[in-house]
């Protein structure tokens, strides 16, 4: 006899699923008989890897986000050791592993998903929320086969009176040219290119953009260099040629999506979405325990460390950090550390695209990503090595080094790597005023 464990109303059975932070397990609601998905976290692991932020803004936006096309989030629960997120129960997979077994849709199917991938995404922008990481591994299928957008841990809700984002993040081959461009970028607008690309994919059973050489990759990207193949309709072609439009002022809208002739072929709206109060109480309360905080702050009483470092960064304005990390003499010509106060997911997700569109491969592992291939002139080969450390609850020190090539190599592409993560860098005041003094024209 099998003995369920309980979890509140919730009676837990077996693993379903298994990721670097969380355990995904099956599990029933005793009160309704319903079943759910149960993500399995350990407070002290997510702690510890500064994702606390993080996941409270992937929960808020998910309790925000109340759409039939859209993973439902439940409740969320917790213990004095772990955290339950209770999710919708999906049992279709992937859309990716249909893609995978099955190759290309008809162009019905493919049009009916892109529909209702569209109808999800619009709800997700009216409630001010861009996902950024739109792609068929993050699109689930219910019993019934419709879609469910799901993994919001690259969404943003941009600050109010903000209207570029600026951080760096998603999948290569489905991200837009102007998030590649490090110039800022509308949310909304790189969603939709993702939403194109997917689409495509639907169509052809393969990517629009997909080249072993990322120095090619993002080139074709930045100038939407790609061909329908000949199955594809001529309504199908005008609509892709819309969407994966490189310039995202003239790139189509989704209310043009949804007025085109192709796109509403046998379109069913979704029914009206139930309006309803969010509570976050519960996401707060899984996070705020006060034994926990109590034993928090006795740790910082004992282990001065992460304190000191804490309180030099508030307090010492214009301080060069780096310096109180390395002690080599050439230090004063070599910047091979910045401070971060994003979550470690988004800083390596920020690096990963933003090494890839300067053309090198990237390998990460844990909290270290080797990053590799030909420098500009395709003359000598560089390999550097980064890691993420933490130094303190809400700051992230990023270590780059060179591991193979030339210092001159390595100094000019750690100038041009560091000059695009400006969002993912933390600066004190004066170095943010003296950035702004730099930028102001002329008189």
């Amino acid at each position: 006899m099998v003995v369920l464990r309980r979890v509140g109303k919730y009676e837990v059975g077996r693993t379903i699923g298994e990721g670097t932070f969380a355990k995904v397990k099956f599990a029933q609601n005793t009160e309704t008989g319903e079943s759910v998905a149960m993500k399995v976290l350990d407070r002290a692991t997510i702690i510890k890897h500064n994702m606390v932020d993080q996941i409270k803004r992937e929960i808020s936006i998910m309790k925000l986000v109340r759409h039939p096309y859209v993973v439902r989030l439940h409740e969320v629960l917790a213990s004095r050791t772990k955290i339950y997120i209770i999710l919708e129960f999906i049992t279709g997979g992937e859309l990716f592993d249909k893609i995978i077994h099955h190759g290309k849709l008809s162009e019905a199917e493919s049009r009916r998903y892109f529909q209702q991938l569209i109808d999800g995404v619009q709800y997700c922008h009216s409630k001010g929320v861009y996902h950024r990481d739109l792609k068929p591994e993050n699109l689930l299928l219910d019993s019934q086969g419709n879609l469910k957008i799901s993994d919001f841990g690259l969404s943003a809700m941009p600050v109010q009176g903000v209207s570029l984002l600026r951080t760096t993040c998603g999948t290569p081959n489905y991200v837009a040219p102007e998030v590649l461009s490090h110039k800022g970028y509308n949310g909304a607008i790189a969603d939709i290119w993702s939403c194109g690309v997917i689409l495509y994919v639907l169509l052809a059973g393969y990517l629009p953009f997909d080249e072993v050489d990322l120095t090619t990759l993002y080139s074709k990207i930045e100038k939407a260099e790609f061909s329908c193949p000949s199955w594809f309709s001529i309504g199908a072609k005008s609509l892709l040629c819309k969407i994966l439009d490189p310039n995202p002022e003239t790139r189509m809208r989704i209310e043009e999506i949804r007025n085109d002739d192709w796109f509403k072929k046998n379109y069913v709206p979704v029914s009206e979405v139930e309006t309803e109060d969010i509570n976050l109480d519960d996401v707060f309360a899984a996070f705020d325990d006060p034994e926990q905080a109590s034993e928090q702050s006795r740790n910082e009483e004992l282990g001065p460390l992460n304190l000191n470092a804490f309180d030099l960064i508030i307090l010492s304005q214009g301080l060069n950090l780096s310096a109180l990390f390395d002690r080599r003499q050439d230090y004063t010509r070599h910047e091979t550390r910045f401070l971060s106060c994003k979550s470690a997911r988004v800083v390596l997700s920020s690096m990963e695209v933003v090494a890839q569109s300067m053309g090198f491969k990237t390998h990460i592992r844990n909290y270290k990503m080797r990053v590799e291939g030909l420098t500009a002139n395709k003359a000598t080969h560089l390999s550097v090595m980064i890691e993420i450390f933490e130094i303190a609850p809400s700051f992230l020190m990023v270590e780059i080094q060179r591991a193979a090539g030339e210092a001159a190599d390595y100094l000019k592409f750690n100038r041009n790597f560091c000059s695009k993560l400006d969002d993912i860098i933390w600066k004190s005041a004066i170095e943010k005023s003296k950035s702004h003094i730099t930028r102001m024209p002329k008189r």
